[in-house]
C-alpha cells in the first residue's frame, strides 16, 4: 500500500470529525464568536426592583421575637408569650420599662473616687436589663473639676448617660436650713439624699444608692415597687437597733412635751431595726416638704454622738417610708463567698468614703478582686492620669 493512499485515509478520518466552517464567521477568525447575552425584560426587572423594596420596608416593622438572654439555648421568644410568666420563676419575669422613663441612679460623695464611681456604674450596668435606660448622677465636692471627672467617666462607659454635679447648692440649701433653725451642725453626707429632691427637682424619681456600693440585683427592678402615699423607700438592717443609738426615756420626754408634725403619736419602738441609709428610693411627689427639717431637729434633741446610723433620721422617716423587701438590704462583700440573697452589696466602710482604699478598710485581696471583676481593662490608666 502507497504512502498516498495511507494519508489520504488519514485526512478523510480526520474530516469525520471536523466541524464544516460557519459561513458567517470571517474567514481568518480561529475561534467561534459566542452568542450576546438575551436583553433582560422589563417586567423581570421590575418585579425584582419591588422585592428589594419590600424587604427594605420589612425592617421597620417592630420585632415580634427576641433571643432571651437566660436560655442557654438562645431559643426565639415572642414577645407576647413572654410577658406570661409564672409567678415562682422571679429570674424569668419580665420588667417592662418604658422606652422614655430613665432610671436615675443618684450617689454623693464626700471626696472624690472615681474608682468607686467606676465600680458601681459598672456594675449597675452589667446587671440591667435596660443598661441604655439608665442615668447616673454622681455630686461631687465643688473644689474639684467636674468636667475632667466626668470625661473620665464618659471614656470608661461612652455610651452611658452620666453627668458629675457639684454640691454646693445642695450644701447651702442645707446649712441654710440648719442655721434658720438654729440646729447643730448637721452631717451634710447623712442628709444629702433627703434634700437632692428639693434643689434639683427634675430628679422626680430616683435611686440613691452610695458610692461604695456593688449592684448586683436589676436596678429597673426598684421603680415598680407601689409606694401608695409614702415618698421613701427603704430596706431595714435588723443588725442595728434603734435602742442601740437612742435611749428609749428621752424618746418618751420628746414624745409627751413636742408637738411637731414628725413626732409620732403612738410610743417608739426601742426594738425596731434601723433603716438601710446606702440604697434609698424616692419619690419627690410624695415626699414630705419639711422631711430635712424634721431631721435637723431630731438631730439637735438627740445631740448625738455615738458613731454609726444618725437615729434621726430613723425618727424622721418613723411613719413616712415603706419598707423594701430584705433582698435591697446591702450584705458585706466578701470575695471568697458572695452573699446571693443581697442586690447590692457595700465593701469598705460605711461611714466615711474617703478611706474606703486607703485605710485598709478593705484588703488588698479585696481590692484587686473587686477591680478585676468591675473594672473595664486599664481603667487604673485612665481614672489616675
Amino acid at each position: 500500500m502507497s504512502s498516498s493512499s495511507i494519508a489520504s485515509r488519514s485526512a478523510t478520518r480526520r474530516n469525520i470529525f471536523e466541524s464544516p466552517p460557519d459561513p458567517k464567521l470571517p474567514s481568518n477568525a480561529s475561534d467561534p464568536v459566542a452568542d450576546p447575552p438575551p436583553a433582560p425584560r422589563p417586567v423581570s426587572q421590575l418585579l425584582a426592583f419591588g422585592v428589594i423594596i419590600v424587604l427594605a420596608l420589612l425592617q421597620f416593622l417592630p420585632a415580634t421575637h427576641f433571643r432571651d438572654a437566660s436560655d442557654p439555648f438562645r431559643k426565639w421568644v415572642a414577645f407576647d408569650s413572654f410577658s406570661v410568666v409564672k409567678d415562682n420563676d422571679p429570674e424569668l419575669a419580665p420588667v417592662h420599662v418604658e422606652e422614655n422613663k430613665m432610671v436615675h441612679i443618684v450617689s454623693w460623695m464626700d471626696c472624690l473616687d472615681l474608682r468607686s464611681l467606676a465600680i458601681l456604674a459598672n456594675s449597675t450596668l452589667s446587671s440591667s436589663r435596660y443598661p441604655e435606660l439608665v442615668h447616673f448622677h454622681f455630686f461631687v465636692p465643688e473644689e474639684l473639676d467636674e468636667k475632667v471627672s466626668y470625661y473620665k467617666l464618659k471614656v470608661l462607659f461612652p455610651h452611658s448617660n452620666l453627668e458629675v454635679l457639684g454640691q454646693r447648692d445642695v450644701k447651702e440649701a442645707i446649712l441654710a436650713a440648719s442655721s434658720a433653725g438654729e440646729h447643730t451642725d448637721p452631717s451634710i453626707a447623712e442628709i444629702a439624699p433627703f434634700a437632692i429632691p428639693i434643689i434639683h427637682p427634675s430628679l422626680s424619681k430616683f435611686i440613691y444608692v452610695s458610692q461604695n456600693v456593688i449592684m448586683k440585683g436589676r436596678v429597673e427592678e426598684l421603680l415598680h415597687v407601689n409606694l401608695s402615699n409614702y415618698g421613701i423607700a427603704m430596706a431595714e438592717d435588723c443588725s442595728k437597733r434603734l435602742s442601740d443609738y437612742a435611749n428609749s426615756d428621752v424618746l418618751d420626754v420628746i414624745q409627751r412635751s413636742a408637738s411637731k408634725p414628725w413626732v409620732s403619736s403612738t410610743s417608739y419602738a426601742t426594738n425596731a431595726c434601723m433603716p438601710e441609709l446606702g440604697l434609698v428610693l424616692f419619690d419627690a411627689a410624695k415626699l414630705e416638704k419639711d422631711l430635712v427639717e424634721a431631721i435637723l431637729w431630731w438631730s439637735r434633741v438627740l445631740n448625738n454622738k455615738k458613731s454609726g446610723p444618725n437615729p434621726a433620721i430613723a425618727l424622721a422617716v418613723w411613719t413616712r417610708h415603706m419598707k423594701l423587701s430584705s433582698s435591697w438590704k446591702l450584705g458585706m462583700y466578701k470575695a471568697a463567698e458572695m452573699n446571693t440573697d443581697n442586690s447590692v452589696v457595700r465593701y469598705g466602710h460605711e461611714g466615711n468614703m474617703c478611706t474606703t482604699f486607703s485605710s485598709g478598710t478593705v484588703s488588698q485581696t479585696d481590692i484587686e478582686e473587686i477591680s478585676n471583676t468591675y473594672l473595664p481593662p486599664k481603667s487604673d490608666q485612665i481614672l489616675h492620669n
